[in-house]
């Protein structure tokens, strides 16, 4: 079977960290996430640190590129991705060690609320720079 690399982009809220847990099958698969730098594993605590958000970046990238080497079979990553530069450099690795890409786009059809307390502000300045790719 061809290993997987399931790309979950979408705004705040939208649900993209309960579709991991799913798609993960109760964590058989890794799911990576910008957002585990920032959260604490013990307590689960979220803070975020802009100025850190490059090393957050790294990591995700660092840890998907360790479970490409050991030929995980599916590995989920779980972030915004309003931009496409964002997921270029996982599509670089998904072609370095030939996993196919699944990009799915994640939407708030059930009200959800974002768990970072990110306004809505934001959120409305987000959208407005998110790209769908049609074709």
């Amino acid at each position: 079977m061809i290993p997987s690399l399931i790309v979950l982009r979408g705004l705040p809220g939208s649900g993209k960290s309960t579709l991991s847990g799913v798609l993960s099958d109760d964590g058989r698969w890794p799911v990576f996430s910008v957002d585990d730098y920032f959260t604490d594993p013990q307590s689960g605590d979220y803070a975020f640190k802009f100025a850190e958000n490059h090393r957050a970046y790294q990591q995700c990238l660092d840890n998907t590129e360790a479970a490409m080497a050991k030929k995980t079979e599916k590995i989920i990553l779980d972030n915004t991705f309003t931009l496409d530069w964002e997921m270029e450099p996982y599509f670089k690795l998904a072609s370095d060690h030939q996993y196919r890409v699944f990009v799915v786009t994640v939407e708030n059809h059930h009200g959800g609320k974002n768990q970072h307390g990110i306004s809505d502000e934001q959120i409305a300045k987000m959208a407005a720079k998110y790209k769908l790719r049609l074709f």
